[in-house]
């Protein structure tokens, strides 16, 4: 364990300067099939990164049960044309299992308790397998991801964190995107700025950041997985 925080804390250092690509090479060198993407399935600019290095590699998509119907068909899609391997995580329970027990409509009652319940704790049984994952992180989301380092340990998980587009721009993301005919959630033509389960997502107003429709009218800003 000590072993692979030391080499991410220092693959943090020496890549923070280097291309995506040679940030993904690395990690499919370093962890081989141990090595997979995380998708929210927003756009499909990491998958086809990883897939130029590691062609069907492992995209893991939590399925919450709130998801749009576009979210859904971007993943199908993503798994038709995308070179990679896509598996799917479920919650423990279903979404009617969770209102038994919990009662209907927890996301509104308790945001945290429901992101826990179906993305948190599926996405660490789901990540079990793995000695490093990718995620789609990027310093321009929001204040709270301005830090994120290229390559990190996830104390939490006991993984390597991979987070090979940190450095990117939004510009440098719809060039690539348009270069390459990147699959994209067709929600975000549709005045979403960012893509969550849909009882906890709006469209933006004017002037608003990318991902002022998550959890709007709360101080909730993350699901917990990357906190």
């Amino acid at each position: 364990m000590n072993e692979l925080k030391e080499l991410a804390t220092r693959a943090g250092h020496e890549l923070e300067e280097a291309p995506a690509l040679e940030i993904l090479r690395w990690g499919a060198e370093t962890f081989g099939s141990a090595m997979c993407v995380t998708s929210s399935m927003e756009d499909a600019v990491v998958a086809h990164l990883a897939a130029r290095v590691r062609p069907g590699v492992d995209v893991v998509f939590l399925d919450t049960g709130y998801h749009f119907p576009e979210t859904i068909g971007t993943r199908d899609a993503l798994a038709v044309v995308g070179n990679v391997n896509v598996v799917t995580l479920l919650p423990r329970q279903t979404v009617a299992e969770q209102d038994a027990e919990y009662g209907p409509e927890l996301h509104r009652r308790d945001a945290n308790r429901c992101c826990d319940l179906r993305k948190t704790q599926p996405l660490h049984e789901g990540l079990a397998p793995y000695t490093a994952w990718v995620t789609g992180l990027r310093r321009f989301d929001s204040p709270e991801r301005a830090a994120t380092p290229v390559v990190s340990w996830d104390e939490a998980r006991g993984k390597v964190k991979i987070s090979p587009i940190a450095r990117w721009t939004r510009e440098d993301v719809d060039t690539y995107i348009a270069e390459h005919g990147v699959l994209v959630n067709p929600l975000l033509s549709d005045g979403y700025g960012s893509v969550g389960c849909a009882p906890c997502t709006r469209r933006l107003l004017p002037g608003e950041d990318a991902r002022a429709g998550r959890w709007a009218g709360s101080t909730k800003t993350e699901c917990g997985i990357h906190t």
